[in-house]
């Protein structure tokens, strides 16, 4: 596919200092200017000041000039207002006010990691030693970010702004409420879900095995039990290992690994999940904050104010 990774996003909040503070805990390093960078995939998070917690921008990386020209004669069928720089292209969507650029970036390279070896019924791989993953002391700092999850209200709308005008594939669906997106080879760089007002719901990030996702919980919960909203389980769209936490301003952060890859487009057919299926394949069942989120009536009102 011509579009190759999400590079960053933009999250607005209200409490700038103490959300910065909050993803510099999580494993993110401080790049100037707001910007926060993970291992290997460089400066992918902005946090600025906005009203009520959101989604601001979306950045996505493409190989060439050929590729922002496609875009940008998408959008314009779709009658859609779009901005055209040397590099790149960017739109507004407009159901949730989320800015899209479309930009010429380089495509990841991670170095791959040696996954623990693992002893099971008839396979002995680790002899006479403990287990690496137990070992592990090293700050848990993320390898890329992998996706963010937004409420709009319109999702058809919002759906055809990404695939019909920028190019983002369909990977699964949750009934008539959700749809997973991708601008990658891994299952999901985007999920739209329907909402009664546009908001961010979570961001994800990518560490290197279910030992990480454990670690990097267990750090961020040791003196602020309170962060956390769900996990430890594993998604069934997508497959990953899961932990969810809450920031300060009320989005939640996802430590995952272990995600699908689609290598071939063609190769792979979207399925439609219901209920549970749609959330998890084994885990604690999601807390109703999950669903919905405890602020959402406060954002409905932020919403109405700044209109």
């Amino acid at each position: 596919m011509s579009l190759h990774r999400l590079t960053s996003i933009t999250m607005g909040v209200p409490n700038v200092t103490e959300t910065s503070d909050y993803y510099a805990e999580f494993g993110l390093s401080p790049a100037g200017d707001g910007w926060f960078a993970t291992q290997d995939g460089g400066r992918q998070l902005r946090i600025v000041y906005a009203p009520t917690r959101r989604l601001v921008e979306l950045r996505v990386g493409v190989d060439d000039l050929d590729d922002v020209a496609r875009a940008a004669h998408a959008l314009a069928a779709l009658g859609i207002a779009a901005e055209r720089s040397d590099s790149g292209v960017t739109a507004t969507e407009m159901a949730t006010s989320v800015r899209a650029t479309l930009e010429i970036a380089p495509r990841l390279a991670q170095t791959p990691f040696l996954a623990t070896k693992y002893n099971g019924p008839g396979r002995i791989e680790r002899q006479d030693e403990r287990a690496p993953g137990v070992l592990r002391t090293e700050r848990i700092l993320p390898r890329k970010l992998g996706h963010a999850v937004l409420g709009t209200t319109d999702l058809a709308v919002t759906r055809a702004f990404f695939t019909d005008g920028l190019g983002f594939k369909t990977s699964d669906f949750i009934n008539d409420v959700g749809v997973f997106l991708r601008c990658s080879s891994d299952h999901h760089n985007l999920l739209l879900l329907a909402a009664p007002v546009t908001y961010l719901h979570h961001t994800s990030w990518q560490v290197n095995d279910i030992d990480d996702v454990g670690r990097g919980a267990a750090s961020m919960l040791q003196d602020h039990p309170e962060r956390h909203i769900w996990g430890l389980g594993r998604h069934h769209a997508g497959s990953n290992f899961f932990w969810y936490l809450k920031d300060p301003a009320g989005n939640f952060s996802e430590y995952y690994a272990d995600m699908d890859c689609h290598l071939d487009d063609q190769l792979w057919r979207p399925e439609v999940f219901e209920g549970k299926q749609g959330l998890y394949s084994w885990g604690p069942p999601p807390p109703p904050s999950f669903l919905h989120p405890d602020d959402l009536a406060e954002l409905m009102i932020g919403a109405h104010a700044t209109a």
